[in-house]
C-alpha cells in the first residue's frame, strides 16, 4: 500500500465576522441548498440573499465570540485522529475539506495530490447520511474526479455514515451520563435529542435515509446509555412554509414544558463539533424558549469534539475502510428509492409533483414573491440554524 490519506469532510463556517457574507454566498450558491429552474440565477440570487442577511447572521456569530469554531475544532480532531492512527501503526496523513469555507474541499484535494497520496479514505464528520450534507460533498468530489484525470491514480473509499459504530455510541453515552450525574435528580431528567432537520420531501420523495438513521441512532444511544430516563427526538432549524421532519424542536420543548417537565438535557445528535447550531441556536434561543415554557433546569450535552473514545472510533472506521473493498461515489450519493427528488425550492413545468403545487398561479408572480421572501429574511430558504 502506498501513501495513505484520510479526508475529513464538514460544512465549514466563517472564521471572522468579515467572512460571514462570502460564506453565505458560497452556501446559497450550492444548487443542493437552493434549486432554481434557471441555473444562471444561482449566483445573483446567492449574492442577494447573502448581502441582505449578512448583518443578522453576523450578530448571531457575534453572540458566540465573533466567528465559528468549526474549523479550529475540526483541525484539532484531524490531528488527534492522525496521532491515534499512528499509535495503531498506521502512517496516515489526515486532511480537512470544508464544503462552504476554508479549507475548501478543493484545497484539500489539491494538497492530497501534491502529497502523492495513493490510498484515500473519505470520512464525513456527519454520523448520519443525508443528501444535503454528506451527499452534497460526495457529489462535489465526484465532479472533481471527473474533471481531473490525475485523480484516477488515487484508490479511494467512501464511508457514507457511521452512527452504528460502537465507539461513537459509547462516547455519546458517556457524555450524556456525565451530564445526568451532575443533576440533583438524574433519573428525572428528560433527555432531548435534537437533530438538524431536512424537508420532508427529501425523505418521502428523494429517498433520503436521514430520518431512519437518526431514529436508529437515538435508539442505539439509549440502549448504550442504559438509563431509565424518558427521551424525545425532535428536529431543529426548520424554516419556511414547507413541511420538515417532525416533531420540531421548538414545538417539542413547549409541549414538554406544558406537561410539567422541569429538567431537560439536550443532546445535539447530528453534530460532532461545537458550532453555530449548538452554541447559538440551542444554548441561547432554545434555552430562552425552555425557560418561558416552564422548564427550570436546561442543560446541554457538549459536542464530542476530541473525546478520546470518539477519536478512537474514527480511527477504527479508517482502519476498517482500508481493509475492506472500496466504496465509490456512485454507490453512496444516489438514494436507493428510485424516484425523482423535488426539493421545496425547485420548480418544473408539466405534470410533475412540483407543478401540481404551482398550477393555478402565475409563474412570474410566484417567483417574485419568493424572491421578496428571501430578501426580507422570512422565506422558505431562511436557514435559522446557519444564519
Amino acid at each position: 500500500m502506498g501513501r495513505v490519506g484520510v479526508l475529513l469532510l464538514n460544512l465549514g463556517g466563517p472564521d471572522e465576522l468579515e467572512d460571514v457574507r462570502p460564506f453565505l454566498f458560497n452556501l446559497f450558491s450550492d444548487p443542493e441548498i437552493i434549486r432554481l429552474p434557471f441555473p444562471w440565477l444561482q449566483s445573483p440570487l446567492a449574492w442577494l440573499i447573502s448581502t441582505r442577511r449578512a448583518r443578522q447572521s453576523q450578530e448571531n456569530y457575534r453572540q458566540i465570540g465573533g466567528g465559528s469554531p468549526l474549523r479550529q475544532i475540526t483541525e484539532v480532531q484531524a490531528d488527534a485522529l492522525q496521532e491515534q492512527l499512528q499509535r495503531r501503526g498506521q502512517e496516515v496523513s489526515v486532511y480537512v475539506g470544508m464544503r462552504y469555507w476554508h479549507p475548501f474541499t478543493e484545497e484539500a484535494i489539491a494538497q492530497i495530490k501534491r502529497d502523492a497520496v495513493e490510498n484515500l479514505v473519505i470520512l464525513p464528520l456527519y454520523p448520519q447520511f443525508s443528501i444535503s450534507t454528506s451527499g452534497s460533498s460526495f457529489r462535489l468530489l465526484e465532479q472533481l474526479w471527473q474533471e481531473d484525470p490525475a485523480l484516477d491514480r488515487i484508490e479511494y473509499t467512501v464511508i457514507p455514515s457511521w452512527y452504528q459504530e460502537p465507539g461513537y455510541l459509547q462516547a455519546m453515552a458517556q457524555l450524556i451520563a456525565q451530564e445526568l450525574d451532575n443533576c440533583p435528580n438524574p433519573d428525572q431528567v428528560h433527555i432531548f435529542f435534537s437533530a438538524h432537520g431536512v424537508p420532508l420531501s427529501y425523505v418521502k420523495e428523494g429517498g433520503d435515509p436521514y430520518q431512519q438513521e437518526i431514529e436508529d441512532c437515538t435508539a442505539l444511544i439509549m440502549q448504550t446509555l442504559k438509563r431509565p430516563n424518558p427521551h424525545t427526538l425532535a428536529y431543529q432549524s426548520r424554516v419556511g412554509p414547507v413541511e420538515w421532519l417532525k416533531p420540531y424542536t421548538e414545538d417539542a420543548i413547549m409541549e414538554l414544558g406544558s406537561q410539567g417537565v422541569k429538567e431537560l438535557l439536550v443532546v445535539p445528535i447530528s453534530f460532532v463539533s461545537e458550532h453555530i447550531e449548538t452554541l447559538q441556536e440551542i444554548d441561547i434561543e432554545y434555552r430562552e424558549l425552555a425557560e418561558t415554557s416552564g422548564i427550570e433546569n436546561f442543560q446541554r450535552v457538549p459536542a464530542l469534539n476530541t473525546h478520546p473514545v470518539f477519536i478512537d472510533s474514527l480511527a477504527t472506521l479508517v482502519v476498517e475502510a482500508l481493509e475492506n473493498p472500496s466504496r465509490k461515489f456512485s454507490e453512496v450519493i444516489r438514494p436507493q428509492k428510485k424516484v425523482k427528488m423535488y426539493p421545496q425550492e425547485r420548480w418544473e413545468w408539466g405534470l410533475t409533483p412540483t407543478a401540481e403545487v404551482w398550477n393555478g398561479r402565475v409563474a412570474m408572480v410566484g417567483l417574485i414573491a419568493l424572491l421578496l421572501e428571501l430578501i426580507i429574511g422570512q422565506g422558505p430558504l431562511h436557514f435559522a440554524g446557519l444564519l
